[in-house]
Protein backbone atom coordinates (compact mmCIF):
# COMPACT_ATOMS: atom_id res chain seq x y z
CA UNK A 1 0.00 0.00 0.00
CA UNK A 2 1.08 3.55 -0.75
CA UNK A 3 0.95 5.80 2.32
CA UNK A 4 -0.57 9.16 1.39
CA UNK A 5 -1.22 12.52 2.99
CA UNK A 6 -3.42 15.40 1.88
CA UNK A 7 -2.82 19.10 2.50
CA UNK A 8 -5.79 21.44 2.07
CA UNK A 9 -9.40 20.42 2.67
CA UNK A 10 -11.33 22.90 0.55
CA UNK A 11 -13.56 21.87 -2.38
CA UNK A 12 -10.84 20.12 -4.36
CA UNK A 13 -9.15 18.75 -1.27
CA UNK A 14 -12.35 17.06 -0.09
CA UNK A 15 -12.83 15.60 -3.58
CA UNK A 16 -9.29 14.21 -3.58
CA UNK A 17 -9.82 12.91 -0.04
CA UNK A 18 -12.87 10.92 -1.17
CA UNK A 19 -11.13 9.47 -4.22
CA UNK A 20 -7.92 8.54 -2.40
CA UNK A 21 -9.80 7.15 0.60
CA UNK A 22 -11.60 4.73 -1.75
CA UNK A 23 -8.50 3.76 -3.75
CA UNK A 24 -7.48 0.11 -3.31
CA UNK A 25 -3.75 0.89 -3.49
CA UNK A 26 -3.77 3.92 -1.16
CA UNK A 27 -3.64 4.14 2.61
CA UNK A 28 -4.64 7.74 3.37
CA UNK A 29 -3.06 8.16 6.78
CA UNK A 30 -2.91 11.93 7.35
CA UNK A 31 -4.60 15.21 6.44
CA UNK A 32 -3.70 18.84 7.09
CA UNK A 33 -5.74 22.03 7.06
CA UNK A 34 -5.78 25.40 8.79
CA UNK A 35 -9.47 25.06 9.76
CA UNK A 36 -10.00 23.63 13.21
CA UNK A 37 -13.68 23.06 12.42
CA UNK A 38 -12.90 20.87 9.40
CA UNK A 39 -10.16 18.95 11.20
CA UNK A 40 -12.43 18.42 14.21
CA UNK A 41 -15.14 16.88 12.06
CA UNK A 42 -12.71 14.56 10.28
CA UNK A 43 -10.95 13.56 13.49
CA UNK A 44 -14.31 12.64 15.02
CA UNK A 45 -15.70 10.58 12.16
CA UNK A 46 -12.73 9.23 10.14
CA UNK A 47 -9.72 7.17 11.19
CA UNK A 48 -6.96 9.48 9.92
CA UNK A 49 -4.29 11.61 11.60
CA UNK A 50 -5.10 15.34 11.56
CA UNK A 51 -2.56 18.16 11.49
CA UNK A 52 -2.69 21.95 11.25
CA UNK A 53 0.97 22.18 10.13
CA UNK A 54 2.02 20.37 6.95
CA UNK A 55 5.62 20.14 8.16
CA UNK A 56 4.59 18.17 11.23
CA UNK A 57 2.37 15.95 9.10
CA UNK A 58 5.20 15.16 6.68
CA UNK A 59 7.77 14.66 9.45
CA UNK A 60 5.59 12.33 11.56
CA UNK A 61 3.59 10.30 9.03
CA UNK A 62 6.22 8.43 6.97
CA UNK A 63 4.47 9.28 3.68
CA UNK A 64 5.14 7.98 0.17
CA UNK A 65 3.11 10.72 -1.53
CA UNK A 66 1.13 13.84 -0.83
CA UNK A 67 -1.66 15.79 -2.51
CA UNK A 68 -1.38 19.57 -2.25
CA UNK A 69 -4.73 21.35 -2.59
CA UNK A 70 -4.01 24.67 -0.86
CA UNK A 71 -4.22 28.24 -2.21
CA UNK A 72 -1.62 28.60 -4.98
CA UNK A 73 0.69 30.89 -3.03
CA UNK A 74 1.61 28.00 -0.71
CA UNK A 75 2.40 25.45 -3.43
CA UNK A 76 6.12 26.04 -3.86
CA UNK A 77 6.98 25.91 -0.15
CA UNK A 78 4.97 22.74 0.42
CA UNK A 79 6.30 20.98 -2.69
CA UNK A 80 9.85 21.87 -1.73
CA UNK A 81 9.44 20.57 1.82
CA UNK A 82 7.87 17.29 0.63
CA UNK A 83 10.26 16.55 -2.23
CA UNK A 84 13.34 17.31 -0.15
CA UNK A 85 12.12 14.36 1.94
CA UNK A 86 11.67 12.15 -1.17
CA UNK A 87 7.88 12.29 -1.23
CA UNK A 88 6.00 12.12 -4.54
CA UNK A 89 3.73 15.13 -5.13
CA UNK A 90 0.41 15.74 -6.84
CA UNK A 91 -0.41 19.46 -6.71
CA UNK A 92 -3.59 21.22 -7.76
CA UNK A 93 -3.44 23.72 -10.59
CA UNK A 94 -2.28 26.38 -11.16
CA UNK A 95 1.28 25.21 -10.50
CA UNK A 96 3.05 28.29 -9.06
CA UNK A 97 2.40 32.03 -9.05
CA UNK A 98 6.09 32.87 -9.57
CA UNK A 99 7.87 31.53 -12.64
CA UNK A 100 11.15 31.16 -10.75
CA UNK A 101 9.35 28.82 -8.32
CA UNK A 102 8.02 26.76 -11.24
CA UNK A 103 11.55 26.31 -12.60
CA UNK A 104 12.88 25.38 -9.17
CA UNK A 105 10.18 22.76 -8.58
CA UNK A 106 10.82 21.16 -11.99
CA UNK A 107 14.54 20.85 -11.25
CA UNK A 108 13.89 19.51 -7.75
CA UNK A 109 11.57 16.80 -9.10
CA UNK A 110 14.08 15.85 -11.78
CA UNK A 111 17.01 15.74 -9.36
CA UNK A 112 15.08 13.61 -6.87
CA UNK A 113 13.51 11.42 -9.61
CA UNK A 114 10.11 11.73 -7.95
CA UNK A 115 6.67 11.36 -9.51
CA UNK A 116 5.27 14.84 -10.02
CA UNK A 117 1.88 15.81 -11.39
CA UNK A 118 -0.33 18.92 -11.63
CA UNK A 119 -4.12 18.68 -11.57
CA UNK A 120 -5.01 19.84 -15.07
CA UNK A 121 -7.84 17.34 -15.27
CA UNK A 122 -9.01 18.22 -18.81
CA UNK A 123 -6.23 16.04 -20.22
CA UNK A 124 -8.08 13.07 -18.71
CA UNK A 125 -11.39 13.88 -20.40
CA UNK A 126 -11.93 11.42 -23.25
CA UNK A 127 -13.38 13.94 -25.72
CA UNK A 128 -10.33 16.20 -25.42
CA UNK A 129 -7.99 13.23 -25.77
CA UNK A 130 -9.80 12.05 -28.89
CA UNK A 131 -9.74 15.53 -30.43
CA UNK A 132 -6.00 15.78 -29.84
CA UNK A 133 -5.42 12.33 -31.31
CA UNK A 134 -7.39 13.18 -34.46
CA UNK A 135 -5.57 16.50 -34.91
CA UNK A 136 -2.17 14.86 -34.55
CA UNK A 137 -3.25 12.04 -36.88
CA UNK A 138 -4.03 14.61 -39.58
CA UNK A 139 -7.82 14.27 -39.65
CA UNK A 140 -8.32 17.97 -40.40
CA UNK A 141 -5.04 18.55 -42.19
CA UNK A 142 -2.74 21.39 -41.20
CA UNK A 143 -4.23 23.49 -38.41
CA UNK A 144 -3.96 27.18 -39.24
CA UNK A 145 -6.11 28.71 -36.49
CA UNK A 146 -7.81 27.75 -33.24
CA UNK A 147 -9.82 29.27 -30.40
CA UNK A 148 -9.52 28.36 -26.73
CA UNK A 149 -12.45 29.38 -24.54
CA UNK A 150 -13.68 29.03 -20.98
CA UNK A 151 -16.66 30.68 -19.31
CA UNK A 152 -18.30 30.37 -15.92
CA UNK A 153 -20.15 32.11 -13.07
CA UNK A 154 -17.42 32.62 -10.46
CA UNK A 155 -17.62 36.39 -9.82
CA UNK A 156 -21.01 37.91 -10.72
CA UNK A 157 -21.06 41.03 -8.55
CA UNK A 158 -18.71 43.22 -6.53
CA UNK A 159 -18.04 41.45 -3.23
CA UNK A 160 -15.39 40.73 -0.67
CA UNK A 161 -12.24 39.00 -1.80
CA UNK A 162 -11.52 35.29 -1.52
CA UNK A 163 -8.08 33.74 -1.94
CA UNK A 164 -8.87 33.13 -5.63
CA UNK A 165 -9.46 36.84 -6.23
CA UNK A 166 -6.23 38.00 -4.62
CA UNK A 167 -3.15 38.44 -6.81
CA UNK A 168 -0.87 37.22 -4.04
CA UNK A 169 -2.84 34.02 -3.28
CA UNK A 170 -4.88 32.75 -6.23
CA UNK A 171 -3.98 34.99 -9.13
CA UNK A 172 -7.48 35.72 -10.42
CA UNK A 173 -9.05 34.54 -13.66
CA UNK A 174 -5.66 34.45 -15.37
CA UNK A 175 -4.42 31.65 -13.11
CA UNK A 176 -7.67 29.98 -12.07
CA UNK A 177 -9.47 29.77 -15.45
CA UNK A 178 -6.98 30.71 -18.17
CA UNK A 179 -4.48 28.14 -16.94
CA UNK A 180 -6.90 25.35 -17.90
CA UNK A 181 -7.26 26.67 -21.43
CA UNK A 182 -3.55 27.31 -21.94
CA UNK A 183 -2.77 23.82 -20.67
CA UNK A 184 -5.10 22.38 -23.34
CA UNK A 185 -3.64 24.69 -26.01
CA UNK A 186 -0.15 23.42 -25.17
CA UNK A 187 -1.45 19.83 -25.14
CA UNK A 188 -3.11 20.19 -28.56
CA UNK A 189 -0.84 22.57 -30.45
CA UNK A 190 2.32 23.17 -28.37
CA UNK A 191 3.27 26.35 -26.54
CA UNK A 192 2.76 29.62 -28.47
CA UNK A 193 5.90 31.58 -29.25
CA UNK A 194 4.36 34.99 -28.61
CA UNK A 195 1.14 36.65 -27.49
CA UNK A 196 -0.33 39.95 -28.64
CA UNK A 197 -3.18 42.31 -27.86
CA UNK A 198 -3.82 40.83 -24.42
CA UNK A 199 -6.69 42.38 -22.47
CA UNK A 200 -6.88 41.77 -18.71
CA UNK A 201 -10.40 43.04 -18.03
CA UNK A 202 -11.79 43.79 -14.58
CA UNK A 203 -15.58 43.49 -14.47
CA UNK A 204 -16.48 43.08 -10.79
CA UNK A 205 -13.18 42.32 -9.05
CA UNK A 206 -10.94 45.08 -7.73
CA UNK A 207 -7.58 43.34 -7.47
CA UNK A 208 -7.59 40.87 -10.38
CA UNK A 209 -9.00 40.49 -13.88
CA UNK A 210 -12.32 38.71 -14.48
CA UNK A 211 -11.75 38.12 -18.20
CA UNK A 212 -8.74 37.58 -20.45
CA UNK A 213 -8.60 37.96 -24.23
CA UNK A 214 -5.50 37.55 -26.38
CA UNK A 215 -4.01 36.44 -29.70
CA UNK A 216 -1.55 33.53 -29.59
CA UNK A 217 1.14 33.47 -32.27
CA UNK A 218 3.39 30.67 -33.57
CA UNK A 219 6.54 30.91 -35.63
CA UNK A 220 5.09 28.38 -38.10
CA UNK A 221 2.26 30.79 -38.95
CA UNK A 222 -0.49 29.17 -36.88
CA UNK A 223 -2.59 31.57 -34.78
CA UNK A 224 -5.02 31.23 -31.92
CA UNK A 225 -7.58 33.31 -30.07
CA UNK A 226 -8.00 33.12 -26.30
CA UNK A 227 -11.34 34.09 -24.76
CA UNK A 228 -11.89 33.42 -21.05
CA UNK A 229 -14.42 34.99 -18.66
CA UNK A 230 -15.31 33.82 -15.16
CA UNK A 231 -18.04 36.47 -14.79
CA UNK A 232 -20.46 34.98 -17.31
CA UNK A 233 -23.77 34.06 -15.65
CA UNK A 234 -25.12 32.40 -18.81
CA UNK A 235 -23.11 29.31 -17.82
CA UNK A 236 -24.13 27.14 -14.87
CA UNK A 237 -20.56 25.96 -14.29
CA UNK A 238 -17.17 26.25 -15.94
CA UNK A 239 -17.33 25.31 -19.62
CA UNK A 240 -14.15 24.86 -21.66
CA UNK A 241 -14.02 24.51 -25.45
CA UNK A 242 -11.37 24.18 -28.15
CA UNK A 243 -12.11 24.84 -31.83
CA UNK A 244 -9.44 23.91 -34.39
CA UNK A 245 -9.57 25.01 -38.04
CA UNK A 246 -7.56 22.94 -40.53
CA UNK A 247 -7.19 23.02 -44.29
CA UNK A 248 -8.99 19.66 -44.45
CA UNK A 249 -11.65 20.13 -41.76
CA UNK A 250 -12.62 21.41 -38.34
CA UNK A 251 -12.91 20.09 -34.78
CA UNK A 252 -15.02 21.55 -31.97
CA UNK A 253 -14.60 19.85 -28.61
CA UNK A 254 -15.76 20.32 -25.02
CA UNK A 255 -16.27 18.00 -22.08
CA UNK A 256 -19.40 16.40 -23.54
CA UNK A 257 -18.54 15.77 -27.17
CA UNK A 258 -16.07 16.02 -30.01
CA UNK A 259 -17.54 17.26 -33.30
CA UNK A 260 -15.46 16.65 -36.40
CA UNK A 261 -16.02 18.04 -39.88
CA UNK A 262 -14.13 16.17 -42.63
CA UNK A 263 -13.73 17.84 -46.03
CA UNK A 264 -12.25 14.82 -47.77
CA UNK A 265 -15.00 12.97 -49.70
CA UNK A 266 -13.41 9.67 -48.65
CA UNK A 267 -13.56 10.59 -44.98
CA UNK A 268 -10.86 9.76 -42.43
CA UNK A 269 -10.46 6.47 -40.54
CA UNK A 270 -14.07 5.54 -39.68
CA UNK A 271 -15.26 9.16 -40.01
CA UNK A 272 -17.41 10.07 -42.99
CA UNK A 273 -17.24 13.22 -45.11
CA UNK A 274 -19.09 16.09 -43.38
CA UNK A 275 -19.98 16.29 -39.70
CA UNK A 276 -19.33 13.49 -37.20
CA UNK A 277 -19.89 13.39 -33.43
CA UNK A 278 -18.11 11.37 -30.81
CA UNK A 279 -19.49 11.54 -27.28
CA UNK A 280 -17.45 11.43 -24.08
CA UNK A 281 -19.73 8.69 -22.74
CA UNK A 282 -18.75 6.42 -25.65
CA UNK A 283 -15.04 7.19 -25.36
CA UNK A 284 -14.55 7.03 -21.60
CA UNK A 285 -13.06 4.07 -19.76
CA UNK A 286 -14.51 3.15 -16.37
CA UNK A 287 -12.77 4.35 -13.24
CA UNK A 288 -12.59 2.74 -9.82
CA UNK A 289 -14.44 5.55 -8.03
CA UNK A 290 -16.66 8.15 -9.72
CA UNK A 291 -16.93 11.61 -8.15
CA UNK A 292 -17.85 14.84 -9.98
CA UNK A 293 -16.48 13.39 -13.22
CA UNK A 294 -14.38 10.38 -14.19
CA UNK A 295 -11.43 12.65 -15.00
CA UNK A 296 -10.76 13.42 -11.33
CA UNK A 297 -10.39 9.75 -10.46
CA UNK A 298 -8.52 9.01 -13.69
CA UNK A 299 -5.82 11.58 -12.96
CA UNK A 300 -5.22 10.22 -9.45
CA UNK A 301 -5.24 6.62 -10.73
CA UNK A 302 -2.57 7.74 -13.21
CA UNK A 303 -0.54 9.32 -10.39
CA UNK A 304 -0.73 6.13 -8.31
CA UNK A 305 0.24 3.93 -11.28
CA UNK A 306 3.33 6.05 -11.89
CA UNK A 307 4.38 5.75 -8.25
CA UNK A 308 3.96 1.97 -8.38
CA UNK A 309 5.91 1.73 -11.66
CA UNK A 310 8.55 4.30 -10.68
CA UNK A 311 7.82 6.54 -13.69
CA UNK A 312 8.59 10.19 -13.02
CA UNK A 313 7.58 11.39 -16.49
CA UNK A 314 3.89 11.87 -17.27
CA UNK A 315 1.55 13.98 -19.37
CA UNK A 316 0.76 16.35 -16.49
CA UNK A 317 4.26 16.73 -15.07
CA UNK A 318 5.72 19.81 -13.39
CA UNK A 319 7.63 20.42 -16.63
CA UNK A 320 4.36 20.48 -18.58
CA UNK A 321 2.83 22.87 -16.05
CA UNK A 322 5.91 25.09 -16.31
CA UNK A 323 5.09 25.61 -19.99
CA UNK A 324 1.59 26.72 -18.98
CA UNK A 325 3.00 29.06 -16.33
CA UNK A 326 5.37 30.49 -18.96
CA UNK A 327 2.50 31.40 -21.28
CA UNK A 328 0.56 32.90 -18.37
CA UNK A 329 3.61 35.05 -17.70
CA UNK A 330 3.59 36.23 -21.33
CA UNK A 331 -0.11 37.10 -21.11
CA UNK A 332 0.33 38.99 -17.85
CA UNK A 333 3.31 40.95 -19.17
CA UNK A 334 1.58 41.81 -22.45
CA UNK A 335 -1.67 42.75 -20.73
CA UNK A 336 -0.03 44.93 -18.10
CA UNK A 337 1.94 46.74 -20.79
CA UNK A 338 -1.37 47.78 -22.39
CA UNK A 339 -3.19 48.80 -19.22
Amino acid sequence: MIKAGLIGLGKMGISHFSIFNAHPEIDLVAVCDSSGFVLGFIDKHIDVQCFSDYRKMIDKSDLDCVIVATPTSFHADIIRYAMERDIHVFVEKPFCLKLEDSHEMVKLAEDRKLVNQVGFHNRFIAAFREARRLIHAGAIGNVYHFTGEAYGPVVLKPKGSTWRTKVSEGGGCLYDYVSHVIDLVNYFFDKPDRVSGTVLKKIYSKDVEDAVYSTLLYDNGMTGQLSVNWSDETYRKMTTRITAMGDAGKIVVDRQECRIYIRNKDGFEDLSSGWNIRYTTDLTECVNFYLRGEEYSAQLDYFVEHIEEGKAENINSFESALRTDTVIGLLREDGQARS
